[in-house]
């Protein structure tokens, strides 16, 4: 009985010091990488299932390099036996922001089916991308959208405000950046245009489009809805 205890505690001793290896070699490559190429802000490097490889992150981007930080790799790492993107994951559970304290009353709100699953999407009327995002938005069910009105382009600030005097606000919005059909009201009024540029820097989406899932996981770039569904089923939501 005590050699079988001792045995086990041998066994979690190893294991510990298994990881604090592990944490140790990450610590070593982060270190190296700042040391040798200070100008490259990659950060959150950690162990992979790949023995000798590591993962980091540059902004949204996931990177991979060796043990000697001497290379770099971009691309998705697929795990063979299930076909799993452990990328994407990775990805999912990195790029966090905090649901709860999104202002909503700034985005212009859309109700589709049941309105259960939720999304936040920053996007600008003349950007390319947002506008393939808003026809692969238009194909979900049984969701609410939440878009923050984001004009980076100079010719986007004007509409963009114009907006937010319409009655129907979710209308004029698809009606500008699906059709380019300009707001028709006249009036002026108060708008969140500026209070979403800075929602936007405090989250760190320096371009549009953006998708934040109700989880807080972030995207960036144009999703197809059927990545976007997978998405949900993987988040659980």
């Amino acid at each position: 009985m005590v050699y079988v205890m001792m045995k086990k505690m041998g066994a979690l001793f190893l294991a510990g010091m298994l990881s604090q290896w592990a944490m140790a070699d990450a610590a070593s490559v982060q270190s190296q990488l700042h040391k040798n190429y200070p100008s490259l802000k990659i950060e959150n490097i950690k162990t992979t299932e790949m023995p000798g490889i590591y993962s980091g992150s540059v902004g949204d981007q996931i990177i991979y390099t060796g043990e000697g930080a001497e290379h770099i790799l971009v691309g998705s790492m697929i795990r063979l036996k299930d076909q799993k993107n452990l990328t994407n994951t990775l990805m999912l559970s990195q790029n966090q922001a905090d649901w709860k304290k999104l202002p909503l009353k700034d985005a212009i709100k859309s109700v589709r089916g049941n309105g259960k699953r939720q999304l936040a999407v920053f996007s600008d009327p003349n950007c390319p991308y947002c506008k393939q995002l808003e026809v692969e938005l238009s194909k979900l069910n049984d969701v609410t959208l939440y878009t923050f009105v984001l004009p980076l382009k100079a010719q986007s600030v004007a509409p963009s405000k114009q907006l937010f005097c319409e009655k129907d606000q979710a209308y004029a919005w698809t009606n500008l950046i699906s059709k380019g059909v300009q707001p028709s009201s006249q009036k002026s009024c108060a708008n969140p245009i500026e209070r979403n540029i800075q929602l936007a820097k405090n989250l760190g989406v320096n371009g549009t489009p953006a998708i934040i899932f109700s989880n807080g996981t972030k995207l960036m770039g144009a999703y197809p809805a059927a990545e976007i569904e997978k998405i949900w089923q993987e988040l659980g939501l």
